[in-house]
């Protein structure tokens, strides 16, 4: 009996299958979290046979890595950099750490999905935790050393940015479910406006001098 050649699989089909399962993976861990992620089960959410994950992807630590860069599940550099890489570089130190904030904000505003899988991580740590926040760690190493090197201050830029974001990942990320933080109204506009004015009075104070 004479094998049948196996069939290509349309483009269009596998680019929809390939969505199918990285929307499942977002799906699963915004609702139960990662120890609730396996290929069985995003195989079921998504509708498929869990076959098209290895064939796809080559396995479940690969789909999550895919998950991270293709899925918008994190802002990427251009987004942090306002959209226009160019001319945010050229601007001053100051202001481009106050834009890096402003952009930062949004970006996670923008992504409820992303807050919610934040979340998870907070009290579930594995190896799929780990793949999404190699993603993160490295767009963020990469804007500083295209952003932030040429800059010689007194002053440790990578620790500033570090507490700056971390207030604002913590931030956003308690008001997907809390309004109120010390009476700044998380649900507003004019609540996260009180609070990267607040950004831009720090900023100030460690940068005073014009141009830097």
């Amino acid at each position: 009996m004479i094998d049948k050649p196996k069939k290509d699989v349309p483009v269009r089909d596998s680019r929809a299958t390939r969505a199918k399962l990285m929307q499942a993976v977002g799906s699963i861990l915004s609702e139960k979290g990662f120890t609730a992620l396996g290929v069985n089960a995003i195989a079921r959410k998504a509708g498929v046979d869990k076959v098209l994950i290895y064939r796809y992807f080559g396995g479940l630590e690969q789909l999550m890595e895919a998950f991270g860069r293709e899925s918008n599940f994190w802002p990427s550099v251009e987004e942090l950099a306002g959209g226009d890489a160019d001319a945010y570089a050229r601007l001053p130190l100051a202001e481009k750490l106050s834009q890096l904030a402003v952009n930062y904000t949004h970006a996670l505003r923008s992504r409820p999905l992303t807050l919610e899988i934040m979340a998870w991580e907070m009290v579930e740590r594995n190896h799929l935790t780990n793949e999404l926040e190699a993603i993160r760690e490295n767009t963020i190493i990469q804007f500083y050393h295209l952003f932030f090197t040429r800059h010689q201050v007194d002053m440790d830029l990578t620790a500033l940015t570090a507490v700056v974001g971390a207030a604002l990942s913590y931030l956003t990320t308690r008001a997907r479910h809390i309004d109120l933080f010390n009476g700044i109204d998380l649900a507003s506009d004019q609540g996260w406006q009180r609070l990267q004015a607040a950004i831009d009075t720090i900023i100030a104070g460690l940068l005073p001098e014009v141009g830097l």
